[in-house]
């Protein structure tokens, strides 16, 4: 997942609106948006790397919540272990003093995880990227920081980074917020954050970070929606997701649209061929 933008407890009865898009490349197997389970048996929702069977964005059905993001930047790279174990082991139920006791910064590739329970009302963003130098790739040791009510936005980079498209994306949710009475995954609303997840617009060389990728991956990569064929590289899924208070009844309703984007065969590089919508929606119950 390369950007994200979500409001936590940004309004009385919701505790979370998101708005992402997670770039990968071609050959990397995914599995798009559906319900798994983990192999302590906690079900969860979201996509799946069947690489390496974690996740970048996954919601578990006892009421918990975990993003990832890579950090990119030099050194860059793979680490010792998968980054996305570290969403499924928060997913799994590990208490949070436990998930910062055992993870060792040094055996991941940079990372950013937001970590959050329903229950509690508790966020958190874990990295061990520099946060005095954002894109500047991994540290040997971990920040970690708790997260009041707003509006985030997560890229590449260190948590809020105002990196032009993770502005954008975060500009986008804030006006959903604004403007709708309920900010339910509605017609106008949806189509709103769709529209945003599926911006092409470029960042002008003036406003691009220096992460030591080159001028012209910097510029192919400041989009929110990325194409880079060229690269066999780019946005491979959307998603919309909203949980909030069920009016009148325990816990939380959950809904969900994600868009896969599926790249055309080899030869013909620079149009998506596929992109399937599919949703979910059901309750979150207060205990588990």
């Amino acid at each position: 997942m390369c950007l994200i933008a979500f409001a936590v407890r940004a309004r009385l009865g919701l505790p979370l609106l998101l708005a992402a898009n997670r770039d990968e490349f071609f050959e990397r197997p995914t599995a798009p948006l559906h319900r798994w389970a983990l192999p302590g048996g906690h079900e969860v929702l979201g996509g799946r790397d069947l690489r390496d069977n974690g996740t970048w964005l996954g919601v578990s059905l006892a009421g918990r919540v975990a993003m990832l993001t890579n950090v990119r930047g030099e050194p860059a790279g793979p680490g010792l272990r998968s980054r996305g174990e570290l969403a499924t082991r928060w997913l799994s139920g590990l208490r949070l003093e436990t998930l910062l006791a055992e993870l060792d910064p040094q055996t991941y590739g940079g990372f950013n995880l937001v970590i959050g329970d329903l229950h509690t009302g508790a966020w958190h963003w874990l990295s061990n990227g520099d946060a005095q130098r954002p894109s500047g790739g991994a540290l040997p040791h971990l920040t970690s920081r708790a997260l009041e009510p707003g509006v985030y936005g997560l890229s590449n980079a260190a948590l809020d980074t105002p990196w032009p498209k993770t502005l954008r994306l975060k500009a986008a949710l804030t006006q959903t917020l604004d403007t709708a009475h309920e900010p339910a995954l509605s017609p106008g609303g949806e189509s709103d954050l769709a529209r945003a997840l599926a911006d092409q617009t470029t960042a002008p060389a003036h406003r691009l970070p220096g992460t030591g990728i080159g001028l012209e991956r910097e510029i192919g990569l400041s989009s929110a929606f990325v194409r880079l064929p060229e690269h066999a590289y780019g946005t491979r899924s959307s998603l919309v997701l909203r949980i909030a208070a069920a009016p009148g009844e325990p816990g939380w309703q959950l809904d969900a649209h994600e868009w896969t984007h599926t790249p055309l065969a080899q030869g013909q590089p620079h149009h998506w061929d596929d992109t399937r919508r599919r949703g979910e929606s059901f309750r979150l119950l207060p205990s588990w």
